[in-house]
């Protein structure tokens, strides 16, 4: 997702936790977000005892704010009674089906927990194992395609690579992930794995490189680190020549200090070609996005255009111009290979699409095409309720005035490579197959297009679910946390 903060024409971007609703209407606030919250309190479901949060006062002002906001008024129905929707989910999902349906608004808009976005997007704070899950084509089987830094998962020795045999609340209730898989409804994967809240414990037979065993962990609550300690940025050298590399995992605020870092790291090396690893990134914060493009910026000047973010024509006054702002820490690439998927979503396209005008053929895009999502959410509250409604608001397109890539980038960039999410190697590792094409790109080497048109989706939620990962699909719940919708696949 694309987060953004209002100009000062609705509330002091420097004043974000000012900036709160009531019980009436809606206010803008914060960076736009994903998730859904508990029920009857930042959720679609359930109704609440605080004045002005039935679910229907409720449904009644998510319609008013997106009468006022949305991207593509005309798409909205003239009327729609809410008494016919059990809840504000599936109100909202009815008044944005036309949207939907043409590709513009794949549940982009939402309802979710003003605290537990507040908490993720200012540093990460979420609860779970600690994994990211994938299924293969026959969602069948599942494995972890990455483990994060100070959780249970990574602890018990699950990471990139480990198959999951098996799951239950317990040793003794074990039942086979195959079997899990094939029952009816097709959520059978999500719901074993649990609700999303500290100390739910799973027990899990598992198979990696070391053999196969039984773990049993819990979820606890964790801070999600951006830029992995482990592997998130470094120099390769590779046939004679030395390359950057950094894995942004989200776009969320304490990704600043570490993005700055890995630059200073590649300045300080005369690093000039580098690998932007976005293969799994969600999106997130449109300030981290401008960030990331500032520090691939050394070269433009701060006339020089890095997008346009635009609003309806009612709202032309919160339209932006943003130009290159070049920090202390960056580089003047000769050449980027971005790595994208399926799981490659709006701010992580936003930076991609920046550079395509003024790199031109030498920014590639290795892996597979990108999920297709040139437009962001603003954050409208009702604080009573703990509502925050994320309404697709605003589209962003670079200098050329590109943007319309809602199936993908594949189809916008001059250079692309096909390559696949091996996750039998590290991420970032030279052996690794994108990260391989990655470098063959950036040493000048031919490969093969990525073919453009729609990622391939199995059941069109978040950001389309599951996206198709060569052969393997991100497991991603209906009706996804904050976390969920901005880290794919984590649990």
């Amino acid at each position: 997702m694309t987060v953004r903060r209002f100009g000062a024409a609705l509330c002091l971007a420097a004043v974000l936790a000012g900036c709160g609703g009531d019980n009436g209407g809606g206010s803008a606030s914060g960076p736009v977000a994903s998730g859904s919250g508990s029920t009857g309190s930042g959720a679609g479901g359930g109704t609440s005892a605080t004045t002005g949060c039935s679910v229907r006062e409720r449904q009644d002002w998510a319609a008013a704010q997106l009468r006022e906001w949305y991207l593509f008024p005309e798409t909205l129905p003239i009327s729609l009674d809410p008494a016919g929707y059990a809840d504000v989910d599936d109100y909202i999902d009815a008044l944005t089906a036309t949207a939907r349906s043409q590709r513009r608004d794949r549940f982009f808009t939402y309802l979710t927990s003003i605290a537990e976005e507040n908490a993720f997007f200012a540093s990460g704070s979420s609860a779970g194992f600690g994994f990211r899950l994938t299924t293969d084509a026959s969602a069948r089987r599942l494995f972890v395609s990455e483990a994060f830094e100070g959780t249970t998962a990574l602890a018990a020795g699950i990471d990139r690579g480990t198959e999951i045999l098996a799951i239950g609340a317990d040793a003794g209730t074990l039942r086979d992930v195959a079997t899990i898989a094939a029952a009816p409804g097709g959520n059978g994967l999500n719901d074993a794995l649990g609700p999303s809240t500290a100390g739910t414990t799973r027990a899990f037979r598992v198979a990696d490189a070391a053999g196969t065993r039984v773990v049993t962990i819990a979820k606890t609550e964790y801070t999600l680190t951006p830029v992995s300690s482990r592997y998130g940025a470094k120099i390769i050298d590779d046939a004679g020549g030395r390359y950057g590399y950094v894995n942004l995992r989200t776009f969320i605020a304490t990704a600043d200090p570490a993005l700055r870092s890995a630059f200073a790291q590649f300045r300080a090396a005369g690093v000039t070609d580098v690998i932007v690893d976005f293969r799994y990134n969600g999106g997130g914060l449109v300030s981290i996005a401008e960030l990331m493009g500032d520090l691939l910026g050394a070269n433009r000047s701060t006339s020089e255009v890095l997008s346009y973010t635009t609003f309806r024509p009612e709202k032309a006054v919160e339209n932006e111009t943003r130009t290159f702002a070049p920090q202390a820490q960056s580089i003047a690439p000769t050449r980027v290979a971005f790595i994208g998927t399926g799981g490659t979503a709006s701010a992580s396209e936003l930076v991609i699409n920046a550079f395509i005008p003024y790199l031109r053929a030498n920014a590639g895009l290795i892996g597979t095409n990108t999920f297709g999502k040139p437009v962001g959410q603003i954050a409208l509250d009702k604080a009573a309720c703990d509502d925050r409604l994320r309404v697709v608001a605003f589209a962003t397109q670079n200098t050329a005035r590109q943007g319309n890539y809602y199936d993908g980038l594949a189809g916008t960039v001059e250079a692309s490579c096909q390559a696949a999410d091996d996750i039998g190697f590290p991420l970032g590792d030279p052996r690794e197959a994108s990260t391989r094409a990655a470098l063959n790109f950036l040493q000048g080497r031919s490969c093969t297009r990525i073919p453009t048109g729609a990622v391939s989706t199995a059941a069109a939620r978040t950001l389309g679910t599951p996206v198709l990962l060569e052969q393997r699909a991100l497991l991603i719940p209906a009706r996804p946390d904050t976390v969920q919708r901005e880290v794919p696949g984590a649990f």
